[in-house]
């Protein structure tokens, strides 16, 4: 397989600095190694710079930082758009707000290819407010809410060319909801699967129900995994922490999971913090959980030690 890592050291997003270091945390945790060692092609782009800021504004006052923010945006839609015609992207954050243009750019390609595109979501948080409804103003909040095409973003952010059916959505590991998300979300047709859903029927039932879905549509599939989708006890290097996050064996059975169904076409890596990380702890725990979903198996693992 072509594998192309890209870069988006956006940290503007999260209000929190850090972010911006996590694309050379995962290179330094040996990600292109571990690819290249399955047998995959493994092409490097370096990091994304940002396009030339334009004139954004909103009502909302408490956005933080958004004409930067917009800039990264509107570099990484176009970006992203090119790279799934070249092999299977995999953007390396950089905060959560990548995805918003990550998403955008696979989405384009995959309606030009004539298939729809499927995004499953491993995250703490649903990441569905709106650029109206953010009283954080932290734009890493938003960007489940573009790419499925909610209101108030035009204008703003880059132009949504094809936008992604909440009905392909499928959020597993929520755990930290805003009201105004709930409200938002529960008229989509997003399914969302929080921790309670994980404990009560097994993380696999779950996801093999979504694949189905995708298999049976021959869909493409984005995969955006978050940091904080991990329990931080197995994951610290993330800025929003959140208790009560999948396990180290939860999230390896997901990567296989995904590997068996063959559906992954693109992956975003977000929202790892090396500033906030033990001695490289969720940099590593990222790159074997992505060498999973690339192939490798229980018996090909390397013993670690994180003591």
């Amino acid at each position: 397989m072509d594998c192309v890592l890209l870069g988006v050291p956006v940290e503007c997003g999260s209000g929190r600095r850090g972010c911006n270091m996590g694309p050379n945390g995962l290179r330094a945790a040996g990600l292109a190694e571990a690819l290249t060692g399955l047998g995959h092609r493994v092409l490097d782009l370096g990091d994304l710079s940002p396009a030339p800021q334009r004139s954004v504004s909103h009502p909302n006052a408490k956005l933080k930082a958004l004409g930067e923010t917009v800039s990264w945006l509107d570099a990484l839609v176009d970006a992203a758009y090119d790279i799934a015609g070249k092999g299977l992207p995999i953007f390396m954050g950089g905060d959560h707000v990548m995805a918003a243009a990550s998403v955008a750019g696979v989405s384009r390609r995959s309606r030009e290819d004539g298939r729809p595109l499927f995004v499953l979501w491993l995250d703490a948080h649903t990441d569905f407010h709106t650029l109206d409804s953010t009283e954080s103003g932290n734009l890493h909040g938003t960007p489940a809410a573009y790419f499925t095409g909610q209101p108030g973003f035009e204008g703003v952010f880059p132009p949504l060319q094809a936008p992604v059916d909440p009905a392909n959505v499928c959020m597993i590991g929520i755990r930290s909801v805003d009201p105004a998300e709930r409200e938002t979300i529960g008229a989509t047709g997003v399914t969302v699967h929080d921790m309670r859903a994980i404990d009560e029927n097994g993380i696999a039932v779950l996801l093999k129900a979504f694949l189905e879905r995708v298999e049976a549509a021959d869909g493409m599939l984005h995969v955006s995994f978050d940091v904080d989708f991990l329990d931080p006890s197995v994951a610290p290097g993330v800025g929003t922490t959140v208790p009560g996050g999948a396990t180290f064996r939860e999230a390896h059975l997901v990567m296989e999971m995904l590997h068996d169904s063959g559906r992954v076409t693109s992956l975003d890596l977000v929202e790892l913090n090396p500033f906030l990380d033990e001695r490289g702890k969720a940099a590593t725990l990222m790159t074997d959980l992505t060498a999973s979903l690339f192939g490798r198996r229980v018996m090909d693992r390397p013993t670690r030690s994180y003591g």
